[in-house]
């Protein structure tokens, strides 16, 4: 998705604090240089996570699982395939302006959660990527993503 082309959130997740269970939410505020309202703290750089519901569904099938998408720990699922060619972009989602920054690398804590995540996410940046919020606002499942 580095052509320009829009896709929309299917759904958007926060964690009230480091290591909580992720809430699904209909609707978000993002910060700038904090991420999102109600999400733990994190570095300003990782404000916001995204993730591909067509690479989510890759991942589940190579593991026999029928996993939440929010086992992946990120903030926002996209109806989109791989999302590698945003990085160094800004994405428009909703009424927040996100730059993406980077790949997420899957860490230790997804085997925990499902013996196999952490190399299946590994792949075409599967894992989804991370961004800084540069212009804060709402953000609502159904929302667009428009690349900038």
């Amino acid at each position: 998705m580095s052509d320009g082309t829009t896709c929309k959130v299917l759904a958007i997740a926060i964690k009230p604090a480091e290591g909580a269970p992720m809430e699904q939410v209909a609707e978000a505020v993002g910060v700038v240089d904090a991420g999102l309202e109600g999400n733990a703290p994190c570095t300003p750089d990782r404000g916001v996570t995204f993730i591909s519901s067509k690479q989510w569904r890759e991942v589940c099938e190579e593991l026999g699982a029928d996993l939440p998408w929010h086992t992946r720990r990120a903030n926002i699922l996209l109806d989109a395939g791989g999302l590698a060619g945003l990085v160094g972009r800004r994405v428009r989602v909703g009424e927040m302006l996100v730059e993406i920054k980077g790949e997420s690398k899957p860490c230790g804590l997804m085997d925990k959660l499902h013996a196999g995540l952490r190399a299946a996410l590994k792949p075409h940046a599967r894992g989804g990527v991370f961004g800084r919020v540069v212009e804060g606002g709402a953000v609502r499942v159904g929302d667009s993503l428009t690349p900038e």
